[in-house]
């Protein structure tokens, strides 16, 4: 498993479909897996340090865990089948359920647990940007900058 980073989300045009992209830590790979707006705007609401007025679901999740004492170690990326990526979610007490890569990001922001995909799913649905492309990222990061989660739909 390789260890990922979150760059952000956005909203892709035409379509008007959110992805969620992720960067290969120490290295030049970028795993995009589109998303629903719900999870877009969970995840910007996280990446902001934003706090709705009521917590979110992903928010109540995480509140939970603390109520239980029981923290989210990982988030493992392990599979694509036909189009749809699939999450493990890890927790200190050794259970792991699945769930969806968007959902389990929401969770791992709140939680600062770390997120893996496998070398299989970078191999398979990873793209690799090149050092003379690295200025479409910064451009994309530039443009995270700017939005808010009012952009995807929802305000909270």
């Amino acid at each position: 498993m390789l260890q990922m980073e979150v760059v952000g989300v956005r909203v892709e045009m035409p379509s008007n479909q959110p992805i969620v992209l992720l960067k290969e830590a120490g290295g030049d790979r970028y795993l995009p897996i589109w998303i629903g707006m719900v999870e877009a705007t969970a995840i910007a609401y996280a990446q902001q340090g934003m706090s709705p007025p009521r917590p979110l679901t992903h928010d109540l999740f995480k509140n939970v865990l603390e109520g239980f004492g029981v923290q989210l170690r990982n988030v493992n990326i392990t599979a694509l089948r036909d189009g749809i990526f699939f999450a493990d979610l890890v927790f200190s007490n050794g259970v792991e359920v699945s769930a969806r890569p968007s959902d389990s990001i929401a969770l791992a922001l709140r939680t600062g647990a770390e997120i893996f995909a496998s070398e299989e799913i970078l191999e398979e649905a990873g793209v690799l940007i090149p050092d003379d492309q690295e200025d479409e990222v910064e451009k994309f990061r530039e443009f995270l900058d700017t939005i808010s989660p009012e952009d995807f739909g929802r305000s909270g």
